[in-house]
């Protein structure tokens, strides 16, 4: 039995930490690391938010407060706290020394959720990458055991030293490993993008916060069955197939890639660099946007960050607001195509529902367009949908 079939009370529970630091957007009542939680396996005891000036070098928060949350857990019977900012791996080693429970952050809590959702060999090993770098900095604290060791005659450095340099080159061996195999597939994903470029393919890609309903969109426009739900990271391996718009004859491809999410750690993002490069190449980016969060606009703020991150911010944009039949009635647009200003340059938007399919259609009516404007204008008869041959590295 897996985590998401186990009853709500057999699931590990977790105390969250958030430290407010002056910074905008803080979420008061971790709303969104309650979902990483959830979508990781755990049940969420308790909730602790503090406001700090800065970090504590040693213990990111209070010796006080660290004591408050540790008799919550135990109260509560929590078997891990998870904090929504990234922690220092010494004050990992010193929170947990202090509560005598485990203490993880954000970072490695995506880092677990990409590792259960993984399914392609690419997506794998991107996440086996990741995970190696987070682990090459953590060393001193998961070596701790290390320090019953005693140095000998001969042995340079304190006690555990050879040890954890041993352990420190295998880990780098295998990043150098994991790196040349990924490097392999970015050859191979190469070769498939020429080939679509010899058949003048107009590329399309889908991108945008994790749960904004991308895999969903996806699935009514190519007729496909994409893993989708409603949870963060639900699909995380790119998947294309060909798009069928009646209005043109040229071939066009549709991408579904991995959901951005606020403060997505670097090192994941260069990891994914793979996946994401189906982003980075293509001709029209779809960003789609859940029209139903009240946070939309710091979604998309985030999503720009990591566009920009991987080159690929300057392509041309349309938005796509999803999720109109969550909106109340008082809250909906009275256009559903208009144009907006997106770091500076005005991008089509667009409001539909991939739920009901309440707008789909104007959505390829301007996608047509885009590809009209691009090799000019060729009708032809083809079915007004349809699934062509998935050609992700599944």
């Amino acid at each position: 039995m897996n985590d998401s079939q186990k009853s709500p009370s057999a699931l590990p529970g977790v105390v969250l930490v958030g430290v407010d630091l002056g910074l905008p957007h803080f979420d008061a009542e971790l709303e969104e690391l309650a979902q990483l939680a959830e979508t990781a396996g755990y049940r969420v005891v308790d909730r602790v938010a503090c406001k700090r000036r800065a970090p504590d070098p040693a213990l990111f928060i209070g010796s006080g407060k660290a004591d408050e949350i540790k008799a919550l857990a135990l109260g509560h019977g929590a078997t891990e706290i998870l904090f929504d900012q990234a922690l220092s791996p010494s004050q990992q080693r010193n929170l947990e020394r202090h509560m005598g429970l485990p203490v993880n952050d954000r970072t490695l809590l995506i880092l677990e959720i990409f590792a259960q959702r993984a399914r392609s060999h690419e997506g794998k090993l991107q996440v086996e990458l990741a995970r190696l770098q987070y682990l090459s900095t953590r060393l001193v604290r998961r070596w701790s055991h290390l320090e019953r060791q005693s140095g000998g005659i001969g042995m340079r450095g304190g006690p555990g030293e050879t040890q954890i340099e041993l352990d420190r080159r295998m880990i780098s061996d295998a990043i150098k490993r994991t790196r040349e195999r990924l490097e392999k597939v970015k050859r191979q994903r190469s070769t498939q993008r020429r080939q679509r470029e010899r058949r003048e393919t107009f590329t399309i890609s889908l991108v945008g916060y994790t749960n904004a309903g991308k895999s969903s969109i996806f699935n009514a426009l190519v007729k496909a069955r994409a893993y989708a739900a409603d949870q963060l990271f639900a699909t995380l391996d790119t998947t294309t197939r060909q798009l069928y718009l009646g209005e043109v004859e040229r071939t066009v491809s549709l991408s579904d890639t991995v959901g951005f999410i606020r403060d997505l750690p670097h090192g994941l993002v260069e990891a994914f660099a793979a996946t994401l490069q189906e982003a980075r190449d293509a001709d029209l980016l779809l960003h789609v946007v859940d029209a139903s969060n009240p946070d939309h606009p710091e979604q998309i703020t985030e999503v720009m960050r990591v566009l920009r991150e991987i080159g690929a911010d300057d392509l041309p944009q349309i938005l796509v607001f999803n999720k109109l039949d969550a909106i109340e009635p008082e809250r909906q647009p009275l256009q559903r195509i208009d144009a907006i200003e997106l770091d500076g340059a005005t991008v089509p938007r667009i409001f539909l529902s991939a739920h009901t399919g309440d707008g789909l259609s104007d959505l390829r009516g301007l996608l047509a367009e885009r590809v009209r404007s691009r090799f000019g204008v060729q009708a032809f008869e083809t079915p007004e949908d349809g699934a062509g041959i998935e050609d992700s590295a599944q």
